[in-house]
C-alpha cells in the first residue's frame, strides 16, 4: 500500500505542474529510499506506507511506538520482549538470539538492540516508510515481516534556521523540543534537536501514593553534513536520548480471594479498566540509547559508492515487580530486576549505478556484530509468606545460595552479500532482480552470579531455587541463506502502474534459554507473493493504491505460554520460543488521497489480514493450527482530513482530524478469552493559527478524544491471576500548543 492515510501531501511545485493546473491542488510526490535510491513511490514495486514527519505532529504522537495508530497493519506489542508486527506477523520473545521480525531503521542504520527500537522521541522527522513484506535484498538485516525506515531532516548548507515547539495538556503533559540549522561555511552545515516530554500516570499505586503509568523522556541529535564538491559528502551522526516509565501491570481478574480482600480493603478494584496497584515496591522502566554513524557517498564516475558506519549502545532496566499488594501483607515476587547491556557495531558498504540506463544495479556488503549482557534477579515467597521472609526463591534458574541471579551473554553476529538488477525493457515495462546471502553465527551462554541481597531487600534470606539449571549452558547456532526477490512492473498509463513480486525471507536459527530451558529452535522461512496497482488521477488531484498479498511461512518462530515449575510442586505460565511448522499472512491494503480543493486535503487507508497457522502442534494434547496469530487483528483502517485557509492577509488557519480504527484480536497464542481486546478506535484532532510567512502557529490540540479505553498487552501471571497493561494514549489529553520557526 503505497501513500498511507495520514499522510498529507503539501502543493506541487510549479516546474512539476501544467501549465494550465493549479499547483497547490495537486497532490506532492511522495519520495522513498526503499530501493536506497530516491524515487517516486509510485514506481516502486513494493507496498509502502509513507507517514511525513508533519502527519506524526499533527496527531500529536511522540514515540516510535505509536506509529502503529497511523499505518494500518502495523501493531506494537509491549510484552515478552516487545517488537512491531506487520501484516499480522512478528515475534516478542526474550530470547537474546532471536532477531526481530520487524526492523527499525533509522538513517539508514538497523536498530537491533535487545528490548529497545533505537529512537526516543519524534522529533526533527522528514518522514517515515513502513515496507510491508519481507525486506532483504537491499537493507542491512533481513526482515521476515516488514521495515520501518526513519529518515530524519538533514542539515541544509546556506541556511540558519531555528524552529521549536511548545506544548501543555491534560495530565500535566509537557512537550519541549528545538531544532537549529546553521551553515559552517560554504560546504557545511550543523543541525541539532533537542526534546523534553513528559506525562503523568493516570493509574495509582495506593500504597507509595504515586502515579502509575508516567513517562519522562529527553535527548538530541547531532548531524554535521560536509559537502567539498558535487562528488562527496559526509554525514557525521551522534544522538542520545533517556525513556523512564512507570506503566507496570496492574491486576484484571482471577486475583486470590486473599488478594482481592486486601486490594479492596484498600480502594484498588480489579477490573477490564483498573490501571491501579497497591503493590508496595514501585515499578519502573529505563531506557538509555546512544549512537553515532559515518555516512560517506563518493561519485566514482557516473557510480555512487555509500559507506556507512555505525556504533550503538543501550542501557535496559526493567524492574517489574509483582505482588500486587503491600508485601507485609502477600508478597509474591517482590524483587524482579533485569539490567541489559548491549554493543553494537554495523559496517555497510553499497555501489549504485546511474539511474538513468536500460540496466541499473546495486550491489553492497553488509556486517553486524551485537553483543548482549544481562543480568537478572527474580526472588519472592511466590505467596507463601509476606516479607521481610527467611526464605526467598530464585525463579531464574539460578541455583539457590551458590548463585542467586542469572546472567545471560549473547553474540550476534551478521555477514552478508546483497543487490539487485533492474531491466528497463521498454518505457513501460521493466524487471527488478534481488538476491541477499547471509552468513549467521549467534552464540549464548547463561551462568550464575551471587549477588548480596541486604541493600536490595533490607535483610539475608536463605535462597531456593524452584528448578535446576539447565544441563548446557552454552549454544551456538550457524547458518546460511540465500534469499531473492523478482519484481515485474507495467507502466499502463502515464500515472498508473501495475506490479507483482515474488519474494522470499529468513530468520536465523536461535538457542533459547528461556522458562530455564535450554531449546535451541530452527531458521524461519517465508514465501511471498504481492500483486498491485499504484495510480494518479485528475490532474494528481487524486491518488490510488492497492495490492493484494500472501506470505507463506515455514518453522515460524512463534512464542507461547509454557508451564515452568514454581518450586511448589505447580507450575507458573511463562512464554517460550519454539517453531511452527507452518504460517499463512494474507490479504489485501488500500489507500486514496484526494485533493478536492487547495485547501483541503482527504485520506484514507485500510486493511485486511488474515493471518493463521497452517500447522502448530505443540505437543500430543495441544494443537494450534488454525488458530490466529496474536495481536493480529483482521481489519484496521485510518482515515484524515487537512484544511488550511488563509482568513485575512496575515493569518491563516489550519485544521486537522484522524481516526484509526482496528478489529479485536486476542494478545497469546491459542486465542484464550482472556486475552481477548474489542475492538477500539482513537481521534485525535488540531486546530491552530498560522501568521504570515509561517513564523508562529498557535492553537489547541486533542489526542484520543473520545476518551476511547483500551489494553496493550495481558499475562496470567501464576498465582497473581490475570493482569494488563495501559497506554498513556487510552484516555484523551487535550491541551494547547505553539510553534515557531525563524
Amino acid at each position: 500500500m503505497s501513500g498511507c492515510a495520514i499522510l498529507m501531501a503539501q502543493p506541487a511545485t510549479a516546474q512539476t505542474a501544467a501549465p494550465d493546473i493549479d499547483p497547490q491542488a495537486q497532490l506532492d510526490e511522495i519520495v522513498v529510499t526503499a530501493q536506497r535510491r530516491t524515487e517516486s513511490s509510485q514506481v516502486v514495486p513494493l507496498a509502502i506506507q509513507t507517514i511525513s514527519g508533519d502527519a506524526i505532529a499533527k496527531a500529536g504522537y511522540t514515540d516510535v511506538t505509536d506509529l502503529q495508530y497511523m499505518a494500518p497493519g502495523v501493531q506494537y506489542d509491549p510484552t515478552q520482549g516487545a517488537a512491531f508486527q506487520i501484516r499480522g506477523v512478528g515475534t516478542t520473545s526474550f530470547d537474546f538470539s532471536n532477531a526481530k521480525s520487524v526492523s527499525v531503521v533509522v538513517d539508514d542504520v538497523v536498530m537491533d538492540g535487545q528490548r529497545a527500537n533505537g529512537l526516543i522521541g519524534m522529533v526533527d522527522i522528514a518522514s517515515v516508510d513502513v515496507l510491508m513484506g519481507p525486506q532483504g535484498t537491499l537493507f542491512g538485516k533481513n526482515a521476515t515481516s516488514g521495515v520501518i525506515a526513519v529518515t530524519t531532516t538533514r542539515p541544509k548548507l546556506g541556511v540558519t534556521a531555528l524552529r521549536g515547539s511548545a506544548s501543555y495538556g491534560e495530565h500535566q503533559e509537557r512537550i519541549l523540543n528545538a531544532t537549529v540549522n546553521l551553515p559552517l561555511g560554504q560546504y557545511a552545515a550543523l543541525r541539532v534537536s533537542g526534546f523534553d516530554q513528559a506525562q503523568d500516570g493516570f493509574g495509582r499505586n495506593v500504597t507509595l501514593d504515586r502515579l502509575v503509568g508516567s513517562k519522562h523522556e529527553y535527548g538530541g541529535r547531532a548531524r554535521l553534513y560536509l559537502e567539498p564538491s558535487d562528488s562527496f559528502n559526509l554525514t557525521l551522526s551522534g544522538d542520545y536520548a533517556h525513556h523512564w516509565d512507570s506503566s507496570v501491570r496492574t491486576p484484571v481478574a482471577d486475583q486470590p480471594a486473599g488478594v482481592t480482600t486486601i486490594l479492596n480493603a484498600l480502594g484498588v478494584y480489579p477490573g477490564p479498566k483498573n490501571a491501579d496497584t497497591a503493590d508496595s515496591m514501585f515499578g519502573e522502566i529505563e531506557t538509555e540509547e546512544w549512537g553515532a554513524s559515518a555516512r560517506v557517498n563518493a561519485k566514482l564516475g557516473d557510480h555512487e559508492l555509500t559507506s556507512i558506519t555505525a556504533y550503538r549502545h543501550t542501557l535496559y532496566n526493567n524492574n517489574t515487580p509483582a505482588d500486587l499488594t503491600p508485601i507485609n501483607l502477600f508478597a509474591y515476587l517482590p524483587y524482579n530486576l533485569g539490567t541489559l547491556d548491549t554493543d553494537k557495531v554495523s559496517q555497510e558498504v553499497h555501489l549504485a549505478s546511474p539511474a538513468d540506463k536500460p540496466i541499473t544495479y546495486l550491489f553492497g556488503l553488509f556486517y553486524n556484530r551485537l553483543e548482549a549482557q544481562q543480568v537478572q534477579y527474580q526472588w519472592g515467597t511466590l505467596g507463601t509468606s509476606p516479607i521481610p521472609s527467611a526464605m526467598l526463591y530464585t525463579t531464574t534458574g539460578a541455583i539457590g545460595e551458590a548463585g542467586n541471579a542469572s546472567r545471560f551473554d549473547a553474540v550476534n553476529e551478521t555477514m552478508a552479500a546483497f543487490g539487485q538488477v533492474q531491466f528497463n525493457l521498454s518505457e513501460r515495462f521493466r524487471v527488478s532482480l534481488g538476491g541477499r546471502y547471509t552468513h549467521d553465527n549467534n552464540s549464548q551462554g547463561l551462568d550464575y552470579v551471587y549477588l548480596d541481597p541486604r541493600p536490595i531487600t533490607g535483610f539475608s534470606p536463605v535462597f531456593i531455587a524452584t528448578s535446576a539449571p539447565p544441563v548446557y549452558r552454552f549454544g551456538r547456532a550457524k547458518g546460511n541463506n540465500f534469499s531473492f526477490r523478482v519484481a515485474p512492473e507495467f507502466q499502463i498509463a502515464d500515472h498508473a502502474m501495475l506490479y507483482a513480486s515474488y519474494s522470499t525471507g529468513y530468520k536465523p536459527k536461535g538457542i533459547a534459554f528461556v522458562g530455564n530451558k535450554y531449546a535451541p529452535y530452527e531458521d524461519e522461512t517465508v514465501k511471498a507473493w504481492e500483486i498491485g496497482l499504484k495510480s494518479e488521477w485528475f490532474d494528481r488531484r487524486l491518488r490510488f493504491n492497492i495490492d493484494l498479498f500472501r506470505s507463506d511461512f515455514k518453522d515460524f518462530q512463534a512464542t507461547i505460554l509454557t508451564k515452568v515449575p514454581d518450586g511448589l510442586g505447580g507450575f507458573i505460565l511463562a512464554q517460550a520460543i519454539g517453531n511452527a511448522g507452518g504460517l499463512r499472512s494474507e490479504g489485501v491494503e488500500a489507500s486514496i488521497v484526494a485533493r478536492p480543493t487547495p485547501s483541503l486535503t482527504l485520506s484514507a487507508s485500510g486493511t485486511y489480514t488474515r493471518a493463521r497457522f497452517t500447522d502448530y502442534v505443540y505437543n500430543a494434547t495441544t494443537d494450534y493450527t488454525d488458530t490466529r496469530l496474536p495481536n493480529s487483528p483482521d481489519w484496521s483502517y485510518a482515515v484524515a482530513g487537512d484544511y488550511e485557509h488563509p482568513v485575512s492577509p496575515g493569518l491563516t488557519v489550519r485544521a486537522h482530524a484522524d481516526y484509526a480504527w482496528r478489529s479485536k484480536y486476542w494478545t497469546v497464542v491459542g486465542q484464550p478469552d482472556w486475552s481477548f481486546v474489542p475492538a477500539f478506535g482513537l481521534a485525535n484532532a488540531r486546530l491552530s493559527f498560522v501568521t504570515a510567512g509561517n513564523r508562529l502557529e498557535f492553537g489547541a490540540y486533542a489526542r484520543n478524544l473520545f476518551d476511547t479505553y483500551f489494553s496493550t498487552g495481558y499475562q496470567l501471571y501464576g498465582a497473581l491471576g490475570l493482569l494488563h497493561y495501559t497506554s498513556p494514549n487510552a484516555r484523551r489529553t487535550a491541551g494547547v500548543f505553539a510553534n515557531f520557526n525563524f
